[in-house]
């Protein structure tokens, strides 16, 4: 399949309910409204495809730039790349749910979050923090620097109350993860948590809503899934 076959056959599966979903949760035209379930029948016939992904990606239309991280090969993409594809994440839904797990599968998920976190742009520090979510949540916990997330931890404590909004959801789950899947760091995870409280974010589409990641914790140590860990990032 070719950019121009892909594009018809997401168009056909766009529906104006979803659109409207999409569009109240920051996504702009053009967009055709597809369900992110719908699109598998298409990744079927195409498997993983970088060069579609590319060009998919470049149209920013939503639904193809959803697509082109369905079906991109993480490991031909450079650091370079990616940063290309978060300066096109023009809202969180891209940023969080196509950059960061697209990032999660690399080699490179690191050492492009750390800088991310730091740059103090709103989206991809968002990204970064839910990179590392998308990571602790996947990868084995002897891949990760035990003094590193808990330095993160504290620097969520100390910072969390003044970032930006959609940063502030990243680092909320950020804790949680942790509290989640990451065991060495557990307690210290519950700690910072309760040490943070709720967190208020205020968005553009709605009234202001209070996060609190304590609540979330309570509930994975209630299920007993701490420790849990998903077999693939993307689905």
């Amino acid at each position: 399949m070719n950019l121009e076959s892909v594009m018809q056959e997401l168009e056909a599966l766009g529906k104006e309910r979803t659109k409207k979903i999409y569009q109240s949760n920051g996504a702009h035209e053009p967009l055709f409204g597809v369900a992110t379930g719908e699109m598998k029948p298409i990744f079927k016939k195409i498997k993983h495809n970088q060069p579609l992904a590319e060009q998919l990606y470049a149209t920013g239309n939503y639904d193809a730039m959803y697509f082109a991280g369905v079906i991109a090969d993480p490991k031909a993409m450079s650091e370079a790349d990616f940063e290309r594809w978060i300066d096109g994440a023009y809202f969180y839904m891209l940023s969080d749910f196509v950059v960061a797990v697209t990032l999660a599968e690399t080699d490179i998920a690191q050492e492009v979050s750390d800088k991310w976190i730091a740059s103090d742009m709103e989206l991809k520090m968002s990204a970064g923090w839910n990179c590392y979510c998308w990571l602790l949540g996947n990868r084995p916990d002897s891949e990760f620097s035990e003094g590193k997330i808990a330095d993160m931890l504290e620097l969520i404590k100390n910072t969390i109350h003044d970032a930006p909004d959609r940063t502030k959801y990243a680092m909320n789950n950020f804790i949680y993860t942790v509290a989640a899947s990451y065991l060495p760091l557990h307690d210290k995870a519950v700690e910072i948590a309760e040490e943070v409280g709720p967190v208020e974010v205020n968005l553009s589409n709605a009234k202001s809503k209070l996060l609190n990641a304590s609540v979330n914790i309570e509930k994975v140590v209630e299920k007993g899934r701490l420790g849990f860990k998903r077999k693939h990032v993307r689905c």
